[in-house]
């Protein structure tokens, strides 16, 4: 099957108010690619009665403005904002799970494919798809939050031929100015990781994560028979960040049904963990090269990999 894009839909500056901000066990911030991809998937299946031949095989993600809904309380510490539920019949408060939630300004740029799109449409015909998929899109819920209307003239979806050159691709970015782009830095925990094996063999991938995710001070300019020492945070290559890309299986797969209180009842069920790897915000005027911004789905169903793959 041919996957090349036909074309390329942009779906800008959407606001979503209370999107969930705890992305994963371990995380929290910007929503999971997999709750983006997630979003995309229900849009496709959404519009399939209307246009039964479109796809959606990748998405990029550009972030404009990120508010989380927190407090900073005396101590420095920031908590989130969360909700008070009514009290029980004892007049005690009710046990709850935190949640996490933030106002994001974002565009989405969705890779298309499409015979009757190749086929070549009408203008009016393509300005109609592109708004019908809008419509659609702020009826749906993107990582829990909801879609707000708006009736700005850069809030209205395009649908463009597909370049292979890049230079449409490279004018949609700079239109989504200021912004930043999410794209995957794998490369880099994989050199941290081979990195810290050299000095001690134990080390692992979580190992390097963790180092090149937290905020490290090292003595910089000195001798060993100095007597002042001057420390100084260690520089990135970049806006690094640990990201959640999917899920692994940690059990084996259970027919549908035999595990108890699970939310589908009707498909086979296995018990999973997050895998994680390093993310990198860019500006898209900054971009040298265009390869490494669309995420896709990747299933390994043997080894049980369930993944966000940029490419």
């Amino acid at each position: 099957m041919n996957l090349n894009p036909d074309a390329l839909l942009v779906l800008p500056w959407l606001r979503v108010q209370n999107a969930n901000c705890i992305s994963s066990p371990l995380t929290w911030g910007f929503p999971a690619m997999s709750a983006i991809l997630g979003f995309v998937h229900a849009l496709e299946r959404k519009i399939k009665p209307q246009y039964t031949d479109l796809s959606f095989i990748g998405v990029g993600v550009i972030c404009h403005r990120f508010e989380p809904q927190v407090s900073s309380l005396d101590w420095g510490k920031t908590v989130f904002r969360l909700t008070r539920n009514p009290l029980d019949k004892n007049g005690e408060s009710p046990s709850f799970a935190e949640e996490g939630r933030a106002l994001i300004t974002m565009s989405l740029l969705i890779q298309v494919k499409s015979e009757n799109y190749s086929n070549k449409l009408t203008t009016s015909q393509i300005e109609e798809m592109a708004e019908e998929i809008l419509k659609a899109a702020h009826g749906s819920r993107l990582a829990g939050g909801s879609i707000l209307t708006s009736a700005a003239k850069k809030s209205k979806a395009r649908l463009s031929d597909w370049d292979v050159t890049g230079d449409m691709l490279k004018a949609e970015l700079r239109r989504l100015l200021p912004g930043f782009l999410l794209t995957s830095r794998e490369d880099l925990l994989h050199e941290r990781t081979i990195e810290l094996q050299r000095v001690n063999p134990d080390k692992t991938s979580l190992d390097a994560l963790l180092d090149l995710s937290s905020l490290n001070y090292e003595p910089v300019g000195t001798d060993s028979d100095a007597e002042i020492v001057e420390w100084h945070v260690r520089k990135k290559r970049g806006w690094i960040v640990p990201i959640p890309i999917g899920y692994r299986t940690i059990s084996k797969c259970y027919e549908a049904g035999e595990v108890h209180n699970a939310r589908d009842t009707e498909i086979p069920f296995s018990f999973v963990e997050s895998i994680y790897s390093l993310g990198q915000w860019i500006s898209p005027h900054r971009l040298t090269d265009t390869g490494k911004i669309f995420w896709k789905h990747e299933v390994d169903v043997k080894k049980g990999l369930y993944s966000c793959i940029c490419s």
